[in-house]
């Protein structure tokens, strides 16, 4: 499919103090969470300035990606939309429909297979204007620039902190039920991120001139209640039992976000480095690959592809009808390839 129209869509989040509650309750409309810990949430983007930089993040991504493509020759009109925050994802898709477009492609800021992070970004877009046709580009973890850019942002931290160092390569936390039912066959959002952080965490040891460390796949930032089982270990468990073993350097890298959100300034810079100061554990994050050139050149390539037409030279194993569905919500969602 030839493509008149690139779309990002991104999670949103909230660009000043007044927004944050009603963002938050866009998040978690209709799953019965307290107000009381909406207004713990809250305190944490406050703390942090009383916005989000997810939008700032997202639209700068897609201005760099953008140049890349104009580099290549491709003038497409690029949008971006967010599923909780303005502008909101059906209404960039009225609008490009009003410029008269017909053809879309999205992508999202998101890498890694998985309910929220692409099937529901797929059930979003299929509540476009009738005659507007959009496919979403599958999961891009595979892109090799992915690797080299938390690669080159682990080495240094390898270097500083010397033999001895334990690497806890982090992602967010999903149910496991969900879980299970990410990839064609099932299992993928674990097994993505497990293959992603061991690719980089050997290249990372290579640049720093360091045996490869040992390293543990984690989870943060879960929101689910108790009796519902989420993947683990959470960072802050992992890193205490790092130190009760005997660890006393951790490096923090985290492979399952693209920028410097909320989620990872709170949950890695605050919380978790509050956790490695009382167990003793020096501890250094890692940036996201967000704004890499290696990262961005690779993305810019793989849509330059798509944007002419151009398929993968194998069938995409991602975002068949039953990939990463949610048995309890079953929605319409547009194809992805």
């Amino acid at each position: 499919m030839s493509v008149d129209a690139l779309l990002l869509v991104g999670f949103g989040g909230p660009e000043s103090s007044d927004q944050v509650l009603p963002f938050l309750e866009r998040v978690t409309a209709g799953r019965g969470v307290p107000r009381e810990r909406l207004e713990r949430v809250a305190e944490h983007y406050h703390a942090l300035g009383g916005a989000s930089p997810l939008n700032a993040q997202n639209r700068k991504l897609l201005d760099a990606l953008v140049s890349r493509l104009r580099a290549r020759d491709l003038d497409t009109p690029a949008y971006l939309g967010h599923r909780n925050s303005p502008p909101f994802v059906g209404d960039v898709l009225s609008e490009i429909a009003a410029a008269g477009h017909r053809r879309v492609l999205a992508f999202a800021a998101s890498a890694f297979p998985s309910y929220s992070g692409c099937r529901q970004y797929r059930e979003d877009l299929a509540g476009g204007p009738p005659g507007l046709q959009v496919v979403k580009l599958a999961p891009y973890a595979d892109l090799p620039g992915l690797v080299t850019a938390l690669a080159q942002r682990l080495a240094p931290a390898l270097a500083e902190l010397g033999p001895g160092t334990t690497v806890l390569a982090t992602a967010h936390s999903v149910p496991s039920a969900a879980a299970l039912r990410t990839g064609p066959t099932g299992g993928a959002y674990a097994a993505e991120l497990g293959r992603v952080s061991a690719a980089a965490i050997t290249e990372a040891a290579r640049l720093a001139a360091t045996a490869v460390p040992p390293w543990q796949l984690v989870f943060q930032s879960r929101s689910g209640p108790p009796q519902v089982p989420w993947l683990e270990p959470d960072v802050a468990d992992a890193i205490r039992t790092a130190a009760a073993t005997g660890t006393r350097a951790v490096a923090l890298l985290p492979v399952g976000f693209l920028t410097d959100h909320v989620e990872v300034l709170w949950d890695l810079d605050v919380e978790a480095a509050a956790v490695a100061r009382e167990s003793g554990v020096r501890l250094l994050r890692v940036a996201t690959p967000g704004d890499h050139p290696d990262f961005l050149d690779a993305l810019a390539a793989r849509l330059a592809d798509r944007l002419r037409g151009i398929p993968d030279g194998a069938p995409s194993p991602w975002c068949g009808e039953d990939c990463c569905a949610d048995p309890a919500r079953p929605l319409p969602a547009v194809a992805g390839g």
